[in-house]
C-alpha cells in the first residue's frame, strides 16, 4: 500500500471512528491524525492498521481500537509538559499520540519484541522493561498514567506512582466486559469511574486474586 493509501485511511479514521465516538478534544483528534498508526502494527497487519478493532501484535498482545486510545486521551486532558506513564506501551503508539500532545512519556513493556519496537519507534520516550503492574517507580509522581488496554483491577503499585491530584484512564474488565475508566488520587484515597462500554485490549498481569471458596 502507498503513503496516500495510508493517509486516506488516516482521514477516515478520524471522520468515522473518532469525531462520532465523543473523542471531542481537537488536539487528541489532530494528533492521531497526524500519527502513522501503520508503523506500529505487524508488516502482515499495516493494511488494517486503522480498523476498528483490537489490532494482534503477536504474543497475545493487541493494540486499543482507535476510538479506544481517542476516548481514554480526551478524558485524561493531557497538558503539554507533563510527565506521563504509559502502562503496556507495546508498540509506541499511544506513545507517540502524547508526544504530539506535548507530554514526557515513560513507557514500560514487558514483551522483550514490543518493547525493542517501541522503543525504536519513539527514541524520545523513556521505554523500561518490565512488569507492567510495576510501573516505573523512578520516574513518580506522575500526574497522570494511562493504561493502555484492559485490566481485572489496578494494582496499588500504580496508585503509589500517582501524584495527589493525578489522573488515571484505562479500562477495567467487569464480568466479562470492558469499560473505560477515569480515576484521582485525592491523598491516599483513589476511585474510578466509568465513561464508557468499549473493547479494549487486555493487559496481562493484573488478574484479580481468585477468592476462597468451600
Amino acid at each position: 500500500m502507498t503513503e496516500q493509501n495510508f493517509e486516506q485511511m488516516r482521514r477516515a479514521m478520524v471522520v468515522s471512528q473518532l469525531r462520532t465516538t465523543g473523542v471531542s478534544d481537537a488536539r487528541v483528534v489532530t494528533a492521531m491524525g497526524e500519527v502513522a498508526r501503520e508503523r506500529f502494527v505487524p508488516a502482515d497487519k499495516k493494511h488494517i492498521a486503522y480498523a476498528d478493532i483490537a489490532l494482534p501484535l503477536g504474543g497475545g498482545r493487541a493494540l486499543n481500537p482507535p476510538m479506544v486510545t481517542g476516548r481514554l486521551l480526551t478524558e485524561a486532558a493531557v497538558a503539554a509538559g507533563e510527565t506521563v506513564l504509559v502502562v503496556g506501551a507495546a508498540t509506541g503508539y499511544t506513545v507517540a499520540v502524547l508526544e504530539k500532545l506535548g507530554a514526557t512519556v515513560v513507557a514500560v513493556e514487558e514483551d522483550g519484541d514490543l518493547f525493542a519496537a517501541g522503543e525504536e519507534a519513539t527514541p524520545g520516550a523513556a521505554w523500561v522493561k518490565g512488569p507492567l503492574a510495576a510501573g516505573s517507580k523512578k520516574g513518580a509522581p506522575y500526574t497522570l498514567i494511562v493504561l493502555d488496554g484492559a485490566v481485572e483491577q489496578v494494582p496499588q503499585a500504580l496508585i503509589d506512582q500517582l501524584a495527589d491530584g493525578g489522573r488515571l484512564v484505562g479500562a477495567l474488565i467487569d464480568n466479562g466486559v470492558s469499560r473505560l475508566v477515569s480515576g484521582v488520587r485525592a491523598g491516599q484515597g483513589f476511585g474510578v469511574k466509568a465513561f464508557a462500554d468499549a473493547d479494549a485490549a487486555p493487559l496481562p498481569g493484573f488478574a484479580t486474586p481468585a477468592a476462597f471458596s468451600f
